[in-house]
């Protein structure tokens, strides 16, 4: 069984950063892609950012610019940095990430890790 453990996050004044890592542990033969999703109280879940199998990465407006992800697929690890956090910023940060099969692809949910942003 796979599972994802998220760590990094905390309590960080505005302008400061943070680094996140998800390691996924347990059998997986190869990954799709590896990403980040976050969710603010009374909010709906969104996407932050992805990085694919080959290198490519993806980000939402809100962070481009602020937070790079990087991953490692040898480790079957993925990072986010974060840096300039904003207030907007809390939520709890979700690890994402989408198993490669012969059909639709497996996804695995980490458990999250809060970040807060103090103004």
């Amino acid at each position: 069984q796979v599972q994802l453990v998220e760590s990094g996050g905390g309590l960080v004044q505005a302008g400061g950063s943070l680094r996140l890592s998800c390691a996924a542990s347990g059998s997986i033969f190869s990954l799709t892609a590896m990403g980040w999703y976050r969710q603010a109280p009374g909010k709906q879940r969104e996407f932050v950012a992805d990085i694919t199998r080959g290198g490519v990465t993806n980000y939402s407006d809100s962070v481009k610019g602020r937070f790079t992800i990087s991953g490692d697929n040898a480790k079957n690890t993925v990072y986010l940095q974060m840096n300039s956090l904003k207030p907007e910023d809390t939520a709890v940060y979700y690890c994402r990430i989408a198993e490669r099969r012969v059909g639709p692809d497996k996804i695995y949910w980490g458990k999250g890790t809060l970040v807060t942003v103090s103004s």
